[in-house]
């Protein structure tokens, strides 16, 4: 497999021959008004550009929307992708949004959902802690297996709870994505994960490599790229918590 960040939680992975986008915000920079209620209301979204020309980040076998947030699913993307493209999504009230902005080849995700030979197995998310909950909305990850491949879990917009255990003692996966730019408004601490949240993922899953994405790209971030590199350093996990650039890959 071969996954590459773009920007932000969109991914680009190849996986048994097959080419999936994943979360595509395709927006310019500083298109969007910044996030209210939290950091940075000086900084319209997205903070940074695209490294990857949009014509090469839609020609893709199928897209992947975790959820409807602007930041997993945009205007530009809504735009840009063709509309007979296969999009998996992660309930009916999802797929409708969708297929009322003019897309017709749209599937809920299953726990045994089949695209070609890949398994699609669609896994439990937590979009924050307590109150927050409620605001934030449902939100889902996506474990991928094929005989050929390592088994391979994008954890999503969720925080470490006990959903996220029992996918990796379920699946057993060897690379695991997760969103970690601890990402908040101004009250009800954190959306996504942080990097307490990484070390217990790491402490769950030793042997696999985690891939930490969605950093540093939209207003509301608080965990910087360079403050969990230096927190792995210190608990000796840097080996196993890679903490991409915009554009690069990572073959396994």
């Amino acid at each position: 497999m071969d996954i590459q960040l773009i920007r932000n939680a969109t991914l680009v992975v190849q996986y048994a021959g097959k080419k999936f986008l994943i979360d595509p915000m395709l927006a310019e920079k500083g298109t969007y008004p910044p996030f209210p209620n939290s950091l940075r209301q000086d900084q319209n979204n997205p903070l940074v550009n695209l490294v990857t020309p949009i014509n090469e980040l839609i020609n893709v076998d199928a897209v992947i929307v975790t959820h409807l947030h602007l930041d997993h699913w945009d205007d530009a993307a809504i735009d840009t992708l063709p509309k007979d493209i296969k999009l998996f999504v992660q309930n009916a009230e999802d797929a409708t949004v969708i297929h009322n902005a003019g897309f017709n080849n749209i599937e809920v995700l299953q726990e045994d959902t089949l695209f070609e030979d890949v398994q699609l197995v669609k896994t439990k998310g937590e979009h924050g802690r307590g109150p927050v909950l409620e605001l934030a909305g449902q939100v889902c990850g996506v474990v991928f297996k094929h005989p050929s491949e390592k088994t391979l879990y994008v954890a999503g917009d969720t925080v470490w709870y006990e959903a996220v255990q029992e996918v990796i003692e379920t699946h057993k996966p060897e690379v695991i994505v997760v969103n970690a730019g601890d990402n908040q408004f101004l009250e009800g601490g954190s959306l996504v994960m942080g990097k307490e949240d990484v070390y217990e993922l790491y402490k769950a899953a030793p042997d696999a490599r985690i891939i930490s994405v969605h950093m540093e790209a939209v207003n509301y971030w608080t965990l910087s790229k360079e403050e969990l590199k230096n927190f792995s350093q210190e608990k000796g996990i840097s080996s196993n918590v890679l903490v991409p650039d915009d554009g690069e890959s990572y073959t396994f």
